[in-house]
């Protein structure tokens, strides 16, 4: 994540500002230019473009800016939300709100690495989409299916949240980090499409067309097999291929969104940001050389406060391998001097 300042009076911003602290100012975040922008008392951007609010400021806290024209009013990032609690489900609201302050930095994210970000709109069958669902009202199962990201508002409260990492007995378990391994799952169809990258994921992952459900239901009954640790990012990656690129996918976005915030902050080179083209083996490579270091060091801090590692993972050479897979893929998809594809989103 970039260090933001307010362009009227340079105060430091956090990504979730909507009013700077320096000037009073209200402010709304560009996705497209990157940055804020100063906004008039109607919540129109000052100058430039024909931006607004987004029209969830107050639903969702959201803080970016509608394209100029906008049907709904919403920013591109609330626009892929396709279902939601009602505006009078008060005890579901602030967990949407946590979602999509979530969803947000996923998709800047993704917009960072040139990645496309295409909806229902563009794409009716399988373009991208998010069911946020309450379970308080019904069973709610987090996933994906041809596009649609199903996530259980339940898992923005910490304590039920915690319960189910302590049951399932996983290191790690957080709002972004679920959207960051479904959102994997949707990318395996966008950039696996040819038959080479097809090939290559076979060959480094397991066939992604094996029985699942006979997977699933192994994984529950048995676990992971002895010695998943010297191949596999987690013991959810041992389940199925699938998960495994989506769990591989998912710490590819956790290292390079983590290392970037550094690169921000002065704890990392400059050429470790998401806007710094790191493409092929020498870029995976420095993109290693740069983590590994890195993620001890916070998670000796961490424990200097007390606080659990903050990447409690570890990365066999086989993971690695799986890794560097995801990120030539993604290279080559992108558009930060990585390619050719622009984002779009809507």
């Amino acid at each position: 994540m970039r260090d933001f300042a307010c362009p009227r009076c340079g105060q430091r911003l956090t990504f979730e500002n909507s009013r700077c602290l320096g000037c009073h100012s209200s402010i709304g975040f560009d996705p497209d230019a990157r940055s804020f922008a100063v906004l008039t008392a109607e919540g129109i951007r000052a100058a430039g473009a024909e931006t607004s609010r987004c029209a969830n400021l107050d639903v969702a806290a959201c803080n970016w800016l509608a394209p100029a024209g906008s049907p709904s009013g919403l920013c591109g990032s609330c626009a892929l939300t396709r279902t939601r609690p009602a505006d009078t489900d008060l005890d579901a609201l602030p967990a949407f709100a946590e979602a999509e302050a979530a969803k947000r930095r996923l998709v800047f994210e993704l917009i960072e690495l040139g990645l496309p970000v295409r909806g229902r709109d563009v794409n009716p069958a399988t373009g991208l989409c998010f069911d946020l669902l309450s379970s308080s009202q019904e069973r709610v199962v987090t996933g994906h299916a041809d596009g649609v990201i199903t996530l259980d508002l339940a898992e923005g409260d910490d304590v039920h949240r915690e319960q189910l990492r302590v049951s399932m007995a996983e290191p790690y378990r957080t709002l972004l980090g679920h959207f960051r391994h479904e959102i994997g799952h949707y990318y395996f169809t966008v950039l696996t499409e040819s038959g080479d990258a097809r090939a290559r994921f076979h060959t480094l992952f397991g066939d992604p067309d094996a029985d699942y459900q006979a997977a699933l239901d192994r994984h529950y009954q048995e676990g992971p097999p002895r010695g998943w640790q010297e191949t596999y990012v987690s013991a959810y990656a041992t389940m199925h291929p699938a998960e495994d690129w989506a769990e591989t996918f998912a710490h590819y976005l956790h290292i390079r969104d983590t290392l970037d915030t550094a690169a921000a902050f002065g704890f990392a080179p400059a050429g470790a940001t998401l806007a710094t083209p790191l493409a092929g083996e020498a870029g995976f490579r420095r993109i290693v050389e740069l983590w590994l270091p890195l993620a001890w060091s916070l998670n000796m801090i961490n424990r200097s406060m007390g606080h659990p590692d903050l990447y409690p993972f570890v990365l066999p050479p086989p993971a690695l391998d799986k890794m560097r897979l995801v990120h030539q893929l993604v290279a080559g998809h992108g558009d930060t001097g990585q390619g050719d594809t622009a984002p779009a989103i809507g």
